[in-house]
């Protein structure tokens, strides 16, 4: 059993950067894949991007590679997202999710979710 608790999402204008955490419980942590998904009004859950247990595979959505960073430390039990150059069309309700499955995109395979934290691009 995994508990996921997101936190670090806000407002910010766009071209600024943001990070989020996601702070999970649990001895195993280290062994699942972490990910972040997103979900703005009126869409679908999309994957953002994900990072194997050993932090050793990164996988990214096309619409943030190069700009936003995910990384893990497992002795924290914790999992960052870094997003720099935001853009409006990245507002959105931002998950941490776990899965013991590898490295995967398919949100279904994710078995453990945290509550989500509002990122907000305005100017």
């Amino acid at each position: 059993q995994v508990q996921l608790v997101e936190s670090g999402g806000g407002l910010a204008q766009p071209g600024a950067s943001l990070g989020l955490t996601c702070a999970a419980s649990g001895d195993t942590f280290k062994t699942y894949t972490l990910a972040w998904f997103r979900q703005a009004p009126g869409k679908e859950r999309e994957f953002v991007t994900s990072i194997t247990m050993n932090g050793g595979y990164t996988s990214y959505a096309d619409s943030v590679k190069g700009r936003f960073t995910i990384s893990r430390d497992n002795a924290r039990n914790t999992v960052y997202l870094q997003m720099n150059s935001l853009k409006p069309e990245d507002t959105a309700v931002y998950y941490c999710a776990a899965t013991r499955f590898g490295a995967t995109r398919a949100a279904r395979i994710y078995e453990y979710w945290g509550q989500g934290t509002q990122v907000t691009v305005s100017s």
